[in-house]
């Protein structure tokens, strides 16, 4: 069985398992408990960056990050693919994924800049992230209404990262003022390994 090294908060766990799950293949991976923050952490051993996830396979191979890791789980089942064959339907759903993971790198940043000691904290830095979540958010809400009902890596990308929103900046209220990407997040997350994979706190 595969081992995934695994966070229960981390979007870009949830993406992956998200990918599991449609690819019929949960019931191959099992998820390892991971603190990639724990000075005694042996997740150095599977990614020298520290950082989950990261997919342990059978023959004790280790791959990351999770753009990898998706996109070999999807080659692993018979079904309809994530990642679409090389054409113009694939670049939007790599540059897709591609906005939603850097919007997850943005929000993770700024929270942990948060988190450092008064005094130590940049101000800066931190405007500087939430900038990038918002302009981030405005360049989905300009293509929402392409994005569809298909199932790809962009997609699924874009609906753990509006998750994790959810998640850790309630209180900012991503819908408001982005009506297009609200609805179809509403439509779109009525999906059973979204609901299975909600982070937990």
């Amino acid at each position: 069985m595969m081992k995934l090294r695994h966070s229960p908060t981390s979007p870009f766990v949830r993406k992956v398992m998200m990918v599991a799950i449609e690819c019929g293949l949960e019931g191959s991976v099992e998820a390892v408990p991971t603190n990639a923050w724990a000075p005694d952490t042996d997740l150095i051993k599977d990614n020298p960056l520290s950082k989950v996830p990261a997919l342990v396979l059978e023959d004790g191979t280790a791959l990351y990050d999770s753009p990898v890791i998706a996109e070999y789980l999807d080659t692993l089942h018979d079904g309809p693919r994530l990642f679409p064959p090389t054409g113009p339907a694939r670049w939007a759903a790599l540059r897709q994924q591609a906005l939603a993971d850097g919007l997850c790198d943005a929000a993770i940043l700024r929270l942990r800049e948060g988190m450092r000691p008064e005094g130590e904290k940049s101000p800066s830095w931190i405007e500087r992230q939430r900038a990038a979540m918002e302009r981030s958010l405005d360049g989905m809400e300009a293509e929402a209404g392409s994005l569809g009902d298909s199932l790809t890596i962009g997609t699924v990308a874009i609906l753990a990262t509006l998750g994790y929103l959810d998640f850790r900046y309630a209180a900012e209220e991503w819908r408001k003022g982005r009506p297009a990407l609200a609805a179809w997040f509403e439509r779109a997350s009525d999906r059973d390994s979204f609901r299975r994979t909600v982070p937990a706190a």
